[in-house]
């Protein structure tokens, strides 16, 4: 049982963190395209458009940013890049369309680090 209740608290406290960096980015003059996107290549958490930008986010937290970051991974990375494109295909647009790939760090206290373009800093 405490095994469920910890998975259920993980999910719903992953909910919230989303919930905190689609604010952020709606704040920013963003629009949120899509929440937990799911391709067969796997899901991605955010997709907004800014601008002429269509920005894939990453939302990682944990107790401090330093921490949320170490937990990404270079598979993880490789699985959004396929999601993604699985996304710009089901839109009918191309690989030449203008993407970024962001992370949202979040800490214990629920502040926001964005990382823009981030996955060449990982």
């Amino acid at each position: 049982m405490a095994t469920t209740f910890a998975a259920q608290t993980n999910y719903h406290s992953g909910l919230a963190a989303e919930d905190s960096v689609a604010d952020h980015y709606v704040r920013i003059g963003a629009d949120i395209a899509a929440r937990r996107w799911r391709g067969r290549a796997g899901e991605v958490d955010l997709i907004a458009q800014q601008g002429d930008d269509l920005v894939f986010v990453e939302v990682k937290k944990s107790r401090s940013h330093s921490h949320a970051a170490r937990r990404i991974s270079q598979r993880q990375m490789e699985r959004i890049y396929a999601a993604a494109g699985e996304y710009l295909a089901a839109l009918g647009r191309d690989q030449n369309t203008n993407v970024r790939f962001d992370v949202a760090l979040l800490d214990q206290h629920g502040a926001i680090d964005i990382i823009e373009n981030a996955f060449g800093s990982f």
